[in-house]
C-alpha cells in the first residue's frame, strides 16, 4: 500500500464518513465556456490521513 493509516487516529462516524477541515487555499480558476464561467477553487484539506488536494 502507498499509505499507511495508523487506526487509533481514525475517527468513524457511524454514517462511514470522517471529518476534514480546509487548510488554505492554494489556487482559484475561471473557465470560460461559450455562455458561462465556471468558477474553480483548489483547497488543501486537512485530516487523519493527512493533506489532499481538490
Amino acid at each position: 500500500p502507498s499509505h499507511v493509516i495508523e487506526t487509533d487516529d481514525v475517527q468513524v462516524r457511524d454514517n462511514l464518513t470522517v471529518e476534514t477541515i480546509p487548510l488554505r487555499i492554494e489556487g482559484r480558476e475561471v473557465k470560460k465556456l461559450r455562455n458561462k464561467e465556471i468558477a474553480s477553487v483548489k483547497v488543501i484539506w486537512g485530516g487523519p490521513a493527512g493533506e489532499n488536494v481538490t
